[in-house]
């Protein structure tokens, strides 16, 4: 069921309803008073435009006048008959006469200052403040207006520039060098709105006048806001403004100025203008007094219908409490008949009330059982390991022992029993693995190794069928090196299963940033059918009735789990029956390891004293004798007191002991060994049929050094003893 999200009531619900009623009337008002504010905006943008329009007449006529002085000036006969200081003394008569006028400079064709109103005549010249005006002025030879810009004497100012010649045609540049103050002036005598900001701005962007902090801001540049708007190169605009002081203006600009100036003018935006306030107002109280007659009409209405419907929640209520129901009749007939199925809905939730506690009863029951049956299949596994290992342990010591005395009379014999034994422990290995994958308590211990040289090494110990390697001589891989030898003897045992007697062929390449080694076989293969299937535990092809491939179908499960927890897959090919079968395992590289020191290598030869304890008779004498034969000295014991006895007496180096003593267990046996403090504590090796990782943690919590699982290997004995073996790690602690 969806979650019902937001919810009404039914008596805001009628309210709502008649709300949304009036909602194309206000629709309508709101459509009005925007449409007068859009009017009143439009009206107040063109103002504004008209506003500055005017303005920069008004500027033009102030530069223009300024123009004319200085061109009546240039007209006086001492600068014709080339009398440079007596047109000087004219010019510094006509600075006095302007109060905005700060000096009057004449410049030679070379823009050299010939003189300078605010020095002395023949007063070494100084530099030009706005030099590109100048040279404009002497190229084009028409009257212009330069840059407001603060001079050397700290003064702001800008030039009014008109060109000149005496009768000689000599050119000159007269300049009258004027304050931004007379512009200010034309600014103040306009009849602006109250609030309103002007700014008069030349050809460079500079504030020549400001109606708002002038002397702050005059020979600065214009606001951002104000010279982005005026950026999209139109003559005119309007547009939303945010002056210096922060303020958000309505702001009009126009550029149509003769002399390539800018006029801007800002008013404070209105929220709303008066108009469009009134209309609100109209439309307000027609809209309430409409709204509060239609709610005082749902109010009525509702309070009927919400006493009907509290009797339909009261039935509700009595319908989940498993109680009886009666809904009281109402004059709605659709409450009516909601009651009536309320009646009829009791009648059938105590029925299937009754049904759903026999259920869980049966379900309870049932759930108990399947705890029972997993713990007792745990605990059936647990024995059954241990019962298989403990018997094949003296069989395969034997085999071992035999292989020491190398005696040629019997090799055939003892290469037909490897088989078969190597077969069954695979078998019981395979059983209690996929025990651990069903019930997730498999765990890796993922270190760099390289793969190459993991494949190299476990392809070259195979006896049987040959093995073609293709290998590059490193792949490195995050594994757990021993679960990784298990996925590749798992393969290639199942490439000598169903290969037909035909070589086997191993590949290790790299793809991309997988490592993907690949073990395929010539023999019967596969039909397309069966390949999704194959890595299913228990799964098995159809063989026939002498089973000689053997297995329990759970090999291939056991790689695909080891290989899901390396983070990588397998997969299953084959072209069909007779075709042979490829078998590939994706795995995440890693980078490359420097080489690992090398290890001390060990000694062989060095006598240790070795101490052998198991009940089982056989599986303690030929591990007794395989140690002799490897040069140790070996004592015997069958109990816990027994070892204790021998232990004390002969104080071996390296103690090997069996966990299922009959008087106590191996774990109370190591730790009385290690409680006498006069004897020097031995190597404590575990060797026993329990091979579960929880067996493997209490070993090593009991203080063991090593943990083997039998049946153990011949080489796994001899360094269990020798002096290599001794630094553990989470990876060398069990073999």
């Amino acid at each position: 069921m969806r979650p019902p999200g937001f919810t009404l009531s039914l008596r805001r619900l009628l309210i709502l309803l008649s709300a949304i009623g009036l909602l194309p009337l206000a629709l309508l008002g709101f459509w009005s008073v925007h449409t007068t504010s859009q009017y009143q905006q439009r009206e107040q943008d063109r103002a504004l435009l008209d506003l500055a329009r005017a303005l920069s007449s008004a500027v033009d006529a102030e530069l223009d006048g300024s123009i004319a002085t200085l061109a009546s000036l240039a007209r006086a006969p001492a600068i014709g008959a080339g009398d440079i200081q007596s047109f000087y003394d004219i010019a510094r008569d006509q600075v006095k006469a302007q109060p905005e006028w700060l000096a009057i400079i004449l410049t030679d064709a070379a823009g050299k200052i010939l003189f300078r109103t605010t020095d002395p005549f023949g007063t070494p010249a100084g530099h030009i403040t706005d030099p590109d005006s100048l040279r404009q002025l002497l190229e084009v030879q028409r009257p212009l207006v330069g840059h407001v810009a603060r001079g050397g004497r700290g003064k702001v100012a800008f030039p009014v520039r008109v060109p000149l010649r005496d009768e000689a045609g000599h050119l000159y540049a007269l300049t009258a060098v004027i304050k931004p103050d007379r512009i200010l002036g034309v600014v103040r005598r306009q009849a602006a709105p109250s609030g309103s900001v002007i700014a008069v701005i030349d050809a460079d962007g500079s504030i020549v006048a400001r109606s708002k902090d002038h002397d702050k801001r005059v020979a600065g540049p214009a606001g951002p806001v104000l010279t982005q708007l005026m950026a999209g190169g139109l003559p005119e605009g309007v547009g939303r403004n945010v002056n210096y002081e922060g303020d958000t203006l309505t702001s009009a600009f126009t550029r149509l100025s003769r002399h390539g100036w800018t006029v801007a003018v800002g008013v404070p935006r209105p929220s709303i203008g008066p108009a469009s306030l009134a209309g609100i107002t109209m439309y307000g109280w027609g809209l309430a007094a409409s709204l509060l007659a239609c709610v005082g009409l749902a109010w009525l209405l509702s309070i009927r219908i919400t006493r009907s419907f509290a009797n339909l929640q009261r039935g509700a209520a009595a319908l989940g409490a498993g109680e009886q129901v009666e809904v009281a009749p109402t004059r709605i007939r659709e409450l009516d008949s909601m009651g009536q199925a309320l009646e009829k809905a009791a009648s059938q939730h105590a029925a299937h009330e009754q049904e759903r506690s026999r259920l869980l009863a049966s379900l309870e029951e049932a759930l108990a059982a399947s705890r029972d049956a997993s713990r007792v299949k745990d605990e059936f596994l647990a024995v059954l390991g241990h019962e298989l290992r403990n018997p094949l342990s003296p069989i395969v010591a034997s085999l071992d022992l035999l292989d020491l005395r190398a005696d040629a009379g019997n090799a055939r014999e003892r290469t037909i029993m490897r088989r078969p034994v190597n077969h069954l422990k695979r078998l019981v290995d395979d059983l209690l693995d996929v025990s651990r994958i069903t019930s997730g308590k498999m765990q890796l211990d993922l270190r760099p190794l390289n793969l190459a040289e993991l494949v190299r090494h476990t392809t070259g110990e195979r006896p049987g069928v040959p093995v073609a390697l293709s290998a590059p001589a490193e792949v490195w891989v995050n594994g757990d090196e021993s679960r990784l030898v298990q996925v590749l003897n798992n393969l290639l045992s199942n490439a000598e299963r169903f290969g037909a007697g035909k070589p086997i062929r191993v590949l290790l390449e790299v793809d991309g940033d997988q490592a993907r080694p690949e073990v395929s076989d010539g023999g019967i293969g596969m039909p397309h059918e069966l390949l999704a299937s194959v890595f299913e535990p228990f799964y098995q092809a159809p063989q026939q009735v002498a089973r000689s491939t053997g297995g329990l179908g759970l090999g291939l499960a056991i790689v695909r789990r080891i290989a899901l927890l390396h983070g990588g897959q397998v997969s299953a090919h084959s072209e069909g029956p007779g075709k042979g079968s490829r078998f590939v395992v994706c795995l995440p590289l890693a980078p490359a390891q420097l080489p690992a020191p090398a290890a001390p290598a060990g000694q062989p030869g060095v006598r240790t004293s070795v101490l052998v304890v198991d009940d089982n008779i056989d599986a303690a004498a030929t591990t007794a004798l395989i140690l002799q034969g490897l040069g140790h000295e070996v004592h015997v014991a069958h109990s816990g007191a027994e070892a204790l006895a021998v232990f004390e007496r002969s104080r071996p180096a390296v103690a090997i002991l069996d966990i299922g003593l009959p008087d106590m267990d191996g774990h109370a046996l190591a730790a009385a060994m290690r409680a006498h403090a006069d004897v020097p504590a031995p190597r404590l090796v575990a060797l026993t049929g329990y091979g579960q990782q929880a067996d493997i943690d209490r070993a090593r919590q009991a203080g063991f050094d090593l943990h083997l699982t039998k049946p153990t290997t011949l080489d796994d004995l001899a360094g269990a003893v020798s002096d290599a073996g001794v630094e553990t790690g989470q990876s060398d602690y069990t073999r």
